[in-house]
This record gives C-alpha cells, sequence and structure tokens, in this order.
C-alpha cells in the first residue's frame, strides 16, 4: 500500500479525532487507564488546533485515514503533537514519513514535542529520526513527560 499524506480538511477532523481514540488506546494501557489527554479531547479542540497550525492526514486507498499528526510554530520552535497511526498499520514506517512531511511543512526550524517515558516505542522512533531528549517533566506520580527535540 502507498498512503497519500495531505493537509487534513475541516471536514476531517471528526474522522481524525475517532482515530485518535483508537490509537491512543495502546498509549492508556502504559497507564492501566483510560484518563490520558488524548483519549478525553473534544471535537472543539481538535478545530482549535486546526485553526491554529497544520494537521497532516494519511490515507490508504479507500480514502479511510490512517494516520495523523498536527504541528503549529510560535516563536521559531515547531510544535509536534498526535503523531498516530491506525493499530492495524503500525510498523510499516508511516510514523516516519508523518513526521517527515510535518517538518517539511516547517522548513529549517527548531521542532519540540513530547511523549511520556513509558512510551518506549515513541521514544525509540523520535531519537531514530534526529530527536534528542532535553528536559523531563512529572505530571504526577505516574506521568511523566519527555521532552525531546531536534
Amino acid at each position: 500500500m502507498n498512503p497519500i499524506i495531505t493537509k487534513a480538511d475541516f471536514k476531517d477532523l471528526k474522522e481524525i479525532l475517532q482515530l485518535q481514540y483508537l490509537a491512543y488506546q495502546s498509549e492508556a494501557e502504559l497507564f492501566g487507564s483510560k484518563d490520558i489527554p488524548p483519549l478525553k479531547q473534544t471535537l472543539d479542540e481538535v478545530i482549535e488546533e486546526y485553526r491554529k497550525g497544520i494537521i497532516l492526514k494519511m490515507t490508504d486507498e479507500s480514502d479511510r485515514i490512517i494516520g495523523s499528526v498536527r504541528a503549529y510554530e510560535s516563536c521559531g520552535t515547531v510544535y509536534i503533537g498526535k503523531l498516530m497511526i491506525h493499530p492495524d498499520y503500525r510498523k510499516n514506517g508511516y510514523g516516519s514519513m508523518l513526521m517527515s512531511e510535518i517538518e517539511n511543512a516547517f522548513p529549517n526550524k527548531r521542532y519540540e514535542l513530547f511523549t511520556s517515558t513509558r512510551s518506549t516505542d515513541n521514544i525509540r522512533l523520535y531519537e531514530k529520526l534526529g530527536y534528542r531528549i532535553f528536559t523531563e517533566k512529572a505530571v504526577n506520580d505516574e506521568l511523566i513527560f519527555v521532552f525531546m527535540e531536534k
């Protein structure tokens, strides 16, 4: 399959949020709780992010959204978030493809993202793409974010 990556349209946001709820189940399992921000995000919040920056979508041959990532720029730094791939399509290099495209949308900038310390697969992917941890922040006893930059 050769997925296609394009900018999401307003009409795609509901499907992207549904994918987010599905894709972040594995993240929730790392904590044994569904009480994580990506699973509580509302459509209005996604719309706000859409208006603030860029949301990319990855579609399959049926035009179904199977991946997404979003980013916005502030003061010379591009903040990347919500990289997600449908569970059936993981481990095919699609996350790397989306990361490359979102960086290309903001050329020659500093990129920053965060993930949890328990998300070792995510950290490994980002390190492979040239990101390095520059700080950690404890949200509570269970949740520690690592902030990475490139």
